[in-house]
């Protein structure tokens, strides 16, 4: 993107944008605009991918951007901190950024330039185009990148071997199995804390529960930051039985008009263009090609609930009597403030990649 600020005016002009950003699996290139004036601009970024030049000055300069990025992490809201170390959890192969930036602190320009040719080398290449292009236009498109990267004298990259291809994996949570991962708060002046609870379910669970989601939404919101003006997202209530102290959150509503609602929702048309593009190209990047997933999704509530109501009540925490600890169904992310003494955190409990799909 640095080397690029020098189009960046006269793409804008043009109406059109550009972006460069990495993913898990490598790095994505974004075009979006005019369709007549698209070719160009994707041949400029296209030449500008594979005559990549490392340049000490500017590589100091960004390199010391992106430490001060991965350094700020310790600062982010803790409700924040807790979302980055459930991803890191439950995604197989990711990399913390106290790694990243460990490497990062030694890395220097040759480096980069020694590793950039082996990017490059052996390439899979996944594209999505929508628009106002004919999808003639787009394959040929398509094919200039391909042959200015496969072909040639001297080609640039080469195909992917089958057993090379990457795939995206997550931690299959069992049932009836607790999972509970604490971690102290990495700002001293924070005195927040946050708990992430994570359920993992079937595709049927999975929709009452985004439809338990959104009959709390409102009430949880006027409740909690409108009458009681506080800032958590649920609402806790004590109770004991037979010695076994808790907190619950507890929602009771006839169902109907919340799934009319939520199908509605599913059924409405993506806004632009662009939303579309992303939804669609959220199913090719996580390689679940599901992109008549919101039909699916009516369908498994139309099942559900034709003659159901919601009775939900979730169990938010749990404690015994003389014991101070936490219990939860699927995983939960316990983020606390740094003043708070570890000798109170919940018990470490097992945890570990138990299926990889």
């Amino acid at each position: 993107m640095d080397y690029l600020n020098e189009y960046a005016y006269d793409a804008q002009v043009a109406g059109l944008y550009y972006a460069i950003s990495h993913t898990n699996n490598g790095f994505q290139v974004t075009l979006t605009g005019y369709s007549h004036k698209l070719e160009i601009l994707l041949d400029t970024v296209i030449a500008k991918i594979t005559t990549f030049e490392v340049k000490a000055d500017r590589f100091y300069v960004i390199k010391e951007l992106v430490i001060k990025e991965y350094e700020n992490y310790k600062f982010q809201q803790p409700y924040q901190q807790a979302m980055y170390h459930c991803s890191l959890l439950v995604k197989a192969g990711s990399w913390p950024w106290t790694d990243a930036l460990e490497v990062l602190s030694v890395l220097e320009p040759e480096h980069l330039s020694r590793f950039y040719p082996q990017i490059l080398s052996r390439i899979f290449i996944e594209y999505y185009a929508a628009g106002n292009i004919e999808s003639n236009e787009a394959e040929f498109m398509i094919q200039h990148v391909e042959d200015v990267v496969f072909m040639g004298t001297k080609p640039l990259s080469q195909a992917l071997f089958p057993s090379q291809h990457l795939t995206n994996r997550v931690v299959n949570l069992e049932k009836d199995v607790t999972y509970c991962y604490t971690k102290e708060g990495m700002n001293p002046s924070d005195e927040n804390s946050a708990l992430l609870h994570y359920i993992q379910d079937d595709f049927k669970l999975n929709i009452k529960l985004q439809l338990v989601a959104l009959i709390a939404k409102q009430p949880a919101f006027h409740q909690l930051r409108s009458v009681e003006q506080l800032g958590y997202i649920i609402v806790l209530m004590q109770r004991n039985d037979s010695g076994i102290r808790g907190v619950q959150f507890i929602i009771q509503s006839t169902v109907k008009s919340n799934v009319n609602a939520l199908i509605e929702m599913k059924l409405e048309k993506h806004g632009n263009l662009r939303k579309e593009s992303v939804y669609f190209w959220r199913e090719i990047q996580d390689g679940t090609l599901k992109f008549d997933r919101k039909d699916h999704e009516v369908v498994a509530l139309k099942q559900c609930f034709q003659f159901q109501e919601i009775k939900a009540s979730i169990w938010v925490l749990q404690r015994s009597e003389g014991y101070f600890g936490w219990n939860f169904t699927g995983g939960s992310i316990c983020y606390l403030a740094a003043e708070v003494t570890m000798d109170h955190k919940p018990p470490d409990l097992t945890l570990g990649i138990l299926a990889a799909i």
